[in-house]
């Protein structure tokens, strides 16, 4: 919590089954409200839409990032088919 506290805008949580990253700025994201609108309920839990994980990784232009846009834009294509 001294993290958030020092206006840290990202922490890794690594007590559990797995990881789990919170991001409180990221990149290639204008404004909390532009993404909530377009936030999808899972299992009652909020998560980003696909286009905005998309658009962040496309910002921020790390090489992991670049790594896995293919297969998040392929899930993407993917998801979109099973919704029609």
């Amino acid at each position: 919590m001294a993290d958030l506290e020092h206006g840290k805008d990202f922490i890794q949580l690594k007590n559990g089954p797995f990881d789990l990253d919170l991001v409180f700025a990221p990149d290639g994201i204008e404004t909390f409200e532009q993404a909530w609108r377009r936030h999808l309920d899972v299992e009652g839990f909020p998560v980003c839409h696909l286009d905005d994980i998309i658009a962040s990784k496309v910002a921020a232009n790390r090489v992991k990032d670049q790594e896995s846009l293919p297969r998040l834009r392929a899930f993407r294509e993917y998801w979109l088919r099973q919704r029609r």
